[in-house]
């Protein structure tokens, strides 16, 4: 990725370029309850809540009622073998609240997949049912374990 970093001064008047943020949103979906009136964001370290609130209102045209922000740590973990520590990053979540008429509901893209699973579920339930009922109609006959009384 390029930086967006204004460009030094250069003589012969050349032409001026528009400053853009390294600023990143990306919707993630919340691991709480929250209510249906708020959205939860993974963002940029750089960014403010005040940053936030423009973005959304600005470029995207949300209105916002108000705007959290917390930095979540990145997990440590220590190596079996060599006894070293990693640590990933750590990232810095916005929590938007939308006006109360207004709602999120994060979006399905897997309802096609969820749809098959649950048709190949259904198959393989009614395939053990058949299954039973040839058990059930073979116990009583005659030649096999089961067919008499002790």
């Amino acid at each position: 990725m390029s930086t967006r970093w204004y460009p030094i001064y250069q003589r012969g008047n050349p032409q001026l370029r528009v400053f853009l943020p390294n600023f990143w949103m990306k919707l993630i979906r919340p691991t709480e309850e929250q209510p249906p009136n708020v959205v939860t964001f993974s963002v940029s370290m750089e960014m403010t809540k005040y940053d936030v609130r423009s973005y959304l209102e600005k470029i995207y045209k949300l209105p916002v009622v108000d705007v959290r922000t917390r930095i979540a740590m990145g997990e440590t973990k220590r190596d079996q073998t060599y006894g070293y520590i990693t640590k990933k990053d750590d990232v810095k979540l916005a929590y938007v609240t939308l006006p109360r008429e207004e709602s999120f509901v994060f979006p399905d893209f897997f309802s096609e997949k969820a749809e098959k699973q649950a048709k190949e579920e259904k198959s393989l339930d009614e395939s053990k049912a058949g299954f039973r009922r040839f058990l059930d109609r073979n116990k009583k006959r005659p030649g096999t374990p089961g067919w008499f009384s002790i």
